[in-house]
């Protein structure tokens, strides 16, 4: 039987020791179908996350909004999507004929979420379908309870740049939420994955050295993330003002610290902290004023140390 997992996350698993034991959970609850309870949380949602890649290979992490229902699914092997990207988010580009998308479904009111890789089917004026290649769930960990509504907003202008700058910063050093787009070539096992990473507010430092260091937490053992960075260290990072609907999407190159390999660099590993991700800083858009969803106060994961 064909593995789940490709060689990056198989290479990942390996190092902490936990191969065969995640080949075992991986061919039972890594499907190329969504059962019916992933259907009928899709289609519960207002939002749902989209990680794309250009032209180029490079990761983009997006996110689509809309009523309840926007995302539905009338087959399991089948989720179309009724919203479609803005002209100035990366996706609107990348939503090609057989474009490989992976897509991020999650709940902040009840800290559920699903995930689902796979390829573009069709788009209209409406929306787009995608057919499901892999389809999995993951732990609540991590995940900061929030409470939502619809909130109808005039969008704001678009800022763009490349490198470290001060007019994103202060929003991922306060945040507690990013969000994080990754591929790998190999066409089995989903090809672009999104995956959520949470922390207390501020969780991502800025270095020394002028990067962003992103804690690892110990989390499914599945490693796509981390398994895709090992295999192309491009990614694509996107946080959210919860309060303002301000969305940044961050091209970075990430590199893997394992802790025996921090004092070299000077990093402290953080308490509850099993690796270090460095992300350097590329391209970047501030889309202000966007997302027509307003959240509430933060309820802290009990998983955070």
């Amino acid at each position: 039987m064909h593995s789940p997992f490709h060689p990056g996350e198989q290479a990942i698993q390996r190092h902490v020791g936990v191969r065969e034991q995640m080949e075992a959970v991986g061919q039972r609850v890594i499907r190329d179908y969504m059962p019916d309870q992933h259907r009928q949380f899709f289609a519960q949602l207002p939002w749902l996350l989209v990680g794309s890649q250009d032209h180029d290979g490079q990761p983009q992490a997006s996110l689509l909004w809309g009523q309840p229902g926007f995302a539905h699914s009338h087959a399991p092997d089948h989720l179309r999507i009724d919203a479609l990207a803005e002209p100035d988010d990366p996706l609107y580009a990348n939503l090609r004929p057989g474009a490989r998308l992976g897509l991020l479904g999650i709940e902040l009111p009840t800290r559920r979420r699903n995930r689902m890789n796979g390829a573009l089917l069709e788009q209209d004026d409406s929306g787009f379908s995608v057919a499901v290649q892999q389809s999995f769930g993951n732990c609540p960990k991590y995940i900061q309870i929030r409470d939502w509504q619809i909130e109808h907003r005039e969008p704001g202008p678009l800022e763009s740049g490349v490198g470290l700058d001060r007019r994103w910063l202060e929003l991922v050093q306060r945040s507690d939420t990013l969000f994080i787009a990754s591929q790998h070539g190999d066409p089995h096992s989903g090809g672009v994955d999104i995956s959520h990473r949470g922390g207390a507010p501020g969780f991502v430092t800025l270095g020394a050295d002028q990067r962003l260091w992103l804690p690892d937490y110990s989390g499914n053992l599945m490693f796509n993330t981390l398994g895709n960075l090992l295999l192309d260290p491009r990614c694509g990072l996107l946080w959210v003002d919860f309060a303002s609907g301000d969305l940044l999407q961050l091209e970075a190159r990430a590199e893997l610290y394992w802790p025996d390999q921090l004092t070299a660099v000077g990093v402290t590993l953080p308490a509850g902290t099993e690796r270090l991700l460095a992300l350097s800083p590329g391209r970047w858009r501030l889309r202000r004023n966007r997302l027509a969803l307003r959240f509430g106060a933060p309820q802290r994961s009990p998983y955070l140390p």
